[in-house]
């Protein structure tokens, strides 16, 4: 039985801990024992909202003891996995302070706030022996894993042209706006704009630079409007715009356009269109396993069974804070074209 200390209890920690119950549900050996947060009006079930639905029917707080000390829990719990989903400028510091007890991590995204630290999580992973995955859902939501697989394959030739776009209303439900000011989620860039870097970066590799432009609008924060062109040495066009800056009844889209020689693939309103360039639209039917379930069961997994993290290697999660880096430094000149380190 894998037992899991869960950190966080918003609402990408309330995510996590419905799978986790689901999971247990389903006979996996799993059970999350312990859940720390600072808030204790959380563990009466006191909670701000969040930008995607998720059903938080299941989360069972009684079951599991509650702390409001992260060292104390590390402590006084027998564990095996401890699952981070606090304010991103803390993923470093207690993604070390779990290993170096000798615990492996799932720490959501970003994976820190600058390469640097990133690096010493990656360093204390080595150290340490244990498994470190940063939970950059995308690399498993069903339909980001499809257009995965029609990149890999080759099925419709090489890609010509591929936009990614992710938006909504200013994210100012979190606790202490900690999702707003720069000095707690690094703005936009890191907070939202990080996934649709992440998701250039795992299906066409580290581009040779790039060019940002970027506007701050919310009071405390920066990069609340991103739009980056990613140079590729075959000259394909890729491209990514975010905007959490959407108001009124908006709601919260992400989408892509991914254009190959021989036909194209668009996901829109939650609707992924397969279109080959010689026949009609496919639109694919997926499992009823959202992302945040399959990258935790593939996590539990790789911890059960001794498996290597391949999906989402910490060392390429490293790279997607390089480009990110990277964005912000075009972002400051004015959109100049940036080389990646």
């Amino acid at each position: 039985m894998l037992k899991v200390g869960l950190v966080g209890l918003g609402f990408m920690g309330r995510a996590h801990l419905t799978n986790y119950r689901r999971l247990e549900q389903e006979g996996y050996p799993i059970r999350v024992t312990a859940i720390c947060d600072t808030d204790e009006d959380k563990f009466r079930g006191i909670f701000a909202g969040g930008n995607i639905q998720v059903d938080e029917s299941n989360l069972a707080l009684s079951a599991s003891r509650h702390y409001t000390d992260y060292s104390r829990m590390l402590e006084e719990e027998e564990l095996d996995i401890v699952d981070i989903a606090m304010p991103s400028y803390l993923h470093a510091d207690m993604t070390v302070q779990a290993m170096e007890r000798g615990l492996h991590v799932l720490c959501e995204k970003p994976m820190a706030l600058s390469t640097a630290e990133g690096r010493r999580m990656l360093e204390a992973a080595e150290r340490s022996g244990k498994k470190l995955m940063v939970a950059q859902v995308l690399r498993f939501w069903p339909e980001y894993e499809y257009l995965k697989e029609t990149v890999n394959s080759g099925r419709y030739g090489k890609v010509l042209s591929a936009h990614f776009f992710r938006g909504g209303n200013p994210p100012q439900w979190t606790h202490n706006d900690w999702m707003v000011r720069t000095e707690t989620s690094g703005g936009g860039l890191y907070d939202l704009h990080i996934h649709d870097i992440d998701m250039v970066n795992w299906l066409f590799g580290k581009p040779d630079s790039v060019s940002t432009l970027a506007l701050d609008v919310l009071p405390g924060s920066s990069f609340d409007i991103i739009s980056t062109q990613y140079v590729y040495p075959d000259r394909k066009v890729v491209s990514s715009q975010s905007d959490r800056t959407l108001a009124g009844e908006f709601g919260f889209e992400m989408s892509f356009r991914v254009n190959f020689e021989r036909g194209n693939l668009v996901y829109e309103k939650r609707v992924l269109r397969d279109n080959p360039g010689d026949g009609k639209a496919i639109v694919p039917q997926f499992p009823d396993e959202p992302g945040y379930y399959r990258e935790i069961k593939y996590f539990a997994d790789a911890v059960l069974h001794d498996r290597p993290i391949v999906r989402a290697k910490p060392e390429e999660t490293l790279a997607s804070l390089a480009i990110a880096e990277a964005e912000a430094r075009s972002a400051r000149e004015g959109g100049s074209l940036v080389n990646i380190a």
